[in-house]
């Protein structure tokens, strides 16, 4: 995902914190994770799910992006749980 700057909210804060997940994984998923659900109509801006792994465990974050200046926003970041995604924690169960 092409990012300007990379700007995080309150709540990722507390979540990368929280779920040991570094700001350099996040980085990485920006530039690497594969966009695997995607929400246009989301407000302020349009926003997507990516999957990315950090040390072979899988990373999902949700990144809103501003169109008119390329400008993410990282919305929240987790761990998906196996019990709730598919073998490639692309899909729900």
């Amino acid at each position: 995902m092409e990012c300007s700057q990379v700007y995080f909210s309150r709540h990722a804060v507390e979540r990368l914190f929280q779920r040991g997940i570094s700001a350099e994984t996040i980085s990485e998923l920006l530039l690497s994770g594969e966009v695997i659900a995607s929400y246009p109509e989301d407000k302020p801006y349009p926003s997507v799910l990516l999957l990315g792994f950090a040390e072979q465990q899988p990373v999902h974050a949700v990144v809103a992006r501003d169109p008119a200046t390329s400008s993410c926003y990282l919305v929240t970041v987790y761990r998906p749980d196996p019990m709730l995604w598919g073998s490639g924690f692309k899909t729900r169960r």
